[in-house]
């Protein structure tokens, strides 16, 4: 980055909040995925018009520039390439206002993902999206890859709690997407903002819904000898007409890594075991409890286990949500995709994830959002192994392949990012991916808004397009 530009940054928000040391620097090159690329240096706005000023240097040197919140994306959205403005929101987390009666708030992006919920818990209100990741992750990062997590299968995700997003595009103007309002006139333009991976600007500050907490809740846990009887008994609850607050899936290695970290009990011997959580009325919860049960043990399940308290279910949820720490017991490295396919087909393509593992002589855990089809296939590794990120780079492409070709998506709340980029022709023609250009070129016509994301071939970006393969480490 040369000095002029160190210089302008300085000049408008201050010289502590302009970071170029080569620690920082290193470590802003990454997000939580595996891939690599070279941030020029990292600005940390306290407020909107901040970010106004970044954009503005940005726009008058013509240096791109990447909003980055806590860092935990798994698809390589929030990193940099050849030395971009890394604009780094964590400062900017103050919950701004809290309307109870109307069930929403305004927050800045940096807000934590679980800070919220604990902030309005003393109104019985809570944030629904909660991602694994939800101790760490940013608000702003949760609306920019349209984030989902275990409770939002009846509730939706992201996207179903944003009513408005306040924005800074790449001219430097700031612009209100979306309103308080339930609905309002022309384009649904915050609906098109929430997924758009940084691509479309930055946000500074965002209008959510809040949403009441249950009257009553439980939560139990089925264990089955085989991993299709296990997406049997998803299928059929939701064929039921029931439409569970959770319904999450861990296979034996999971269990088993998983246990040696929380001591929870878990069915270690289990080929799999459901997560169910029911919530609502008592009578509902009591019915629907009765009905899962049946359910399940209809399709084989040796077990049915029922939290007694707050405290073992808070203890059953810190396994599910710690999945991911807790297989570096296992090896110390991991890549997974989250791609989505029908339930139907769950088993189908699970039996595929375990055959590629095993071709590729890697280990495979699973845990995802079984009510959904939302999976993430674990591929533990030891990248200090010779020739092992080629062996889990072919397993993670042939597991996007066989999902796709079942009828699922790329992504289901980790986003495109540069991970899966290249394998947007897989599901989109040449027209859809024209199409998609030109609604980013909309919001960005100077093409500096986190380039070289999501869509493969973006106009203008000829030689300077970096491949994926160069980025993996």
């Amino acid at each position: 980055m040369t000095d002029a530009v160190l210089e302008a940054l300085r000049s408008v928000i201050g010289s502590d909040g302009v970071r170029h040391n080569d620690a920082e620097l290193k470590l802003f090159a990454h997000d939580a995925s595996n891939l690599v690329g070279e941030a020029g240096v990292v600005c940390y706005p306290r407020t909107g018009d901040d970010v106004c000023r970044i954009i503005d240097v940005c726009r008058h040197f013509g240096i791109p520039f990447v909003a980055r919140g806590s860092g935990t994306g798994l698809a390589g959205g929030a990193t940099p390439i050849g030395g971009s403005v890394v604009i780094c929101t964590t400062k900017m987390n103050r919950i701004l206002d809290v309307d109870v009666s109307s069930r929403l708030a305004w927050v800045e992006p940096g807000v934590l993902n679980l800070d919220l919920t604990r902030h309005v818990a003393r109104f019985g209100l809570h944030f629904a999206p909660d991602p694994s990741s939800q101790q760490s992750c940013s608000i702003g990062g949760n609306v920019a890859n349209n984030s989902g997590g275990p409770h939002c299968l009846a509730e939706g995700v992201t996207s179903a709690h944003v009513l408005a997003c306040d924005v800074v595009l790449s001219d430097g103007s700031l612009v209100r997407l979306g309103g308080e309002e339930p609905e309002f006139e022309g384009f649904d333009l915050r609906g098109a903002f929430v997924g758009s991976e940084g691509m479309f600007g930055v946000v500074t500050a965002i209008c959510v819904r809040l949403t009441p907490d249950p009257l009553d809740v439980r939560t139990m846990l089925l264990d089955f000898e085989t991993v299709r009887a296990g997406t049997d008994t998803v299928s059929a609850i939701i064929a039921a007409g029931m439409v569970p607050a959770a319904l999450e899936m861990m296979d034996r290695l999971c269990l088993q890594a998983v246990e040696a970290f929380i001591h929870a009990g878990l069915p270690t011997d289990a080929a799999a075991a459901l997560l169910v959580e029911v919530a609502g009325a008592p009578s509902a919860v009591a019915a629907d409890a009765e009905a899962i049960e049946r359910i399940g043990r209809q399709h084989g399940a040796r077990t049915v286990r029922t939290a007694r308290d707050e405290d073992e279910r808070a203890l059953l949820w810190k396994g599910r949500k710690n999945a991911f720490g807790a297989i570096a017991r296992i090896k110390p490295n991991y890549y997974l995709h989250d791609t989505v396919v029908p339930r139907r087909h769950l088993s189908d393509v699970l039996d595929h994830v375990y055959r590629i593992a095993a071709e590729e002589d890697l280990v495979v855990l699973n845990v995802f959002h079984a009510g959904d089809g939302n999976l993430h296939p674990l591929l533990v590794f030891d990248k200090r192994e010779p020739g092992v990120l080629e062996r889990v780079h072919r397993a993670g492409a042939a597991i996007v392949e066989v999902s796709v070709a079942h009828g699922g998506v790329l992504s289901g709340e980790h986003g495109i990012g540069l991970e899966k980029r290249d394998f947007m022709p897989l599901m989109f023609s040449e027209n859809d991916l024209r199409a998609q250009g030109w609604v980013r070129e909309a919001f960005d016509p100077l093409g500096l808004a986190n380039p070289f994301k999501v869509l493969p071939s973006p106009a203008g970006c000829g030689d300077a397009h970096a491949h994926v393969e160069g980025l993996w480490v």
